[in-house]
């Protein structure tokens, strides 16, 4: 028996390093944790429930205890194989399960694992809609006695081949053309989906560390840390290719690079999709995070959408979204969600095609596809390390006090607005560090108001 890291349960998911925090014990504990937890929630129902996992070493070992400890809850359990988080969701979702989990430590580097539970319809189970009662299950060891019917083990296969037929239908048919695409999935799970992918639609594929490989030897997968980006961003200028495709770990983040090798603001790029979906659903609401990118605003508003504002966080924006009806959805990290008929979740190749697809109609390069929007100067997300929890908490109120002057919202730490200048400056949900995101109408402003800031951040 080990003991058990508290600190492994998060507000998104659960998560924590190989075998110290979290390991096959735990894992088993988990899923006991999850079915009692099922059960309660669907009393005398049958459950029948998906398990997927990813290429990290632990992964096979940590999923074998998550599945015997769901069997011996009494619950049937279909295991889909290797796949991407997005292609979990969807198996979840179209195929009818009662819910699931996927074994995956999302871009966290290769010293993790985690999960990402799920009820039916890929519905989330964050830190506020169950993960907490999971922790107090695990840490009191009560979760329920051993069923005496045990669950039947089955095995669906296909599930990445029926997720590419059903997107691709649903996005339609709007011609791509043959552009020359590099993409650099890190060894890690989206070199499934994009291999795919590319197999249906008119585009070359240049590809850059598709051998799946757990340890992740070219770089961490994770494309918000800037240098991982740069091996991607050479290759698209030495290849002349149209566009560069940076998925993180799991695959259900993506990043672009244009034909320059500069990133494609995820603010612009969640506003022009944002876009094509109120042009499909006209007046639909429209969720996006806290974290600072007016452009997106500015975009929902030119099409008369209805802007929902939302936390961060991939669970706590779907959970929004359900509860809004929102068509759509974007993060400031590179999350892409739609609301299908059969469930509101993350799916990268509908942003894909249907970003490909806008390109093709407007029949200009990414770079200049982008000039009309870069309306604002913005300081990327600035993190700084604290002493403690407390600490961090203790300088939100001490932004809120100083900046009260301005307009000010709640939703995630404290966001400030003024005419001519705004920020962000909230918590970390996963590592011990304050966020801070400003955004102004000009590159001094934006600098100025960021180096004010910082001094009261780290002072």
């Amino acid at each position: 028996m080990s003991k058990i890291n508290p600190n492994i349960f998060k507000v998104y998911d659960i998560r924590g390093v190989y075998p110290d925090d979290l390991n096959e014990d735990t894992a088993y504990k988990i899923a006991r944790a999850y079915a009692f937890l099922l059960h309660r929630e669907n009393p005398g129902k049958k459950l029948k429930l998906a398990v997927g996992w990813d290429i990290r070493k632990s992964s096979p070992t940590v999923k074998k205890q998550v599945v015997k400890g769901l069997l011996d809850s009494g619950i049937d359990v279909d295991e889909i194989g290797l796949v991407s988080t997005p292609t979990y969701y969807f198996a979840v979702s179209y195929f009818g399960y009662d819910g699931g989990i996927q074994v995956s430590a999302s871009h966290n580097p290769k010293e993790y694992n985690g999960m990402k539970l799920v009820r039916a319809r890929a519905v989330p189970v964050s830190g506020n809609s169950g993960i907490m009662d999971i922790k107090k299950m695990v840490l009191e060891e009560n979760f329920g006695k051993i069923s005496k019917v045990k669950g039947k083990l089955g095995k669906r296969e296909g599930v990445l081949e029926k997720e590419l037929e059903e997107q691709i239908k649903y996005v339609g048919a709007g011609k791509i053309k043959p552009f020359k695409i590099v993409a650099d999935p890190a060894n890690a799970m989206a070199a499934l989906d994009l291999k795919g992918l590319f197999k249906k639609i008119p585009c070359a594929l240049v590809k850059m560390n598709f051998k799946l490989d757990g340890s992740f030897p070219a770089h961490q997968p994770n494309p918000m840390v800037e240098e991982n980006l740069e091996d991607l961003k050479k290759r698209v200028i030495k290849e002349k290719a149209d566009l560069g495709i940076a998925p993180d770990g799991d695959g259900d983040r993506y990043f672009f690079v244009d034909e320059n090798g500069e990133v494609v603001p995820q603010a612009i790029l969640r506003g022009l999709m944002a876009q094509i979906e109120l042009k499909l659903h006209p007046g639909a609401a429209v969720a996006y995070d806290i974290r600072p990118g007016k452009i997106t605003r500015d975009m929902i508003d030119e099409l008369g959408g209805k802007p929902v504002l939302t936390p961060v966080g991939h669970s706590l924006i779907k959970e929004l979204m359900i509860k809004e009806g929102a068509v759509f959805g974007g993060e400031s990290s590179g999350h892409y969600y739609y609301k299908f008929d059969y469930g509101t979740f993350d799916s990268p190749l509908v942003l894909t095609v249907k970003f490909l697809q806008y390109i093709s109609k407007i029949g200009k390069p990414v770079s200049e596809v982008l000039i009309p929007f870069n309306r604002y100067s913005h300081s990327g997300e600035i993190n700084s390390k604290l002493a403690s929890r407390e600490a961090i908490e203790e300088k939100i109120e001490e932004i809120k006090k100083k900046y009260k002057d301005g307009k000010q919202v709640f939703i995630d730490g404290v966001s400030v607005e003024y005419p001519d200048v705004w920020f962000n400056l909230r918590a970390s949900n996963t590592e011990p560090l304050i966020r801070l995101t400003v955004e102004g109408k000009t590159q001094e402003v934006m600098e100025r108001k960021r180096d004010e800031l910082l001094k009261v951040i780290r002072g």
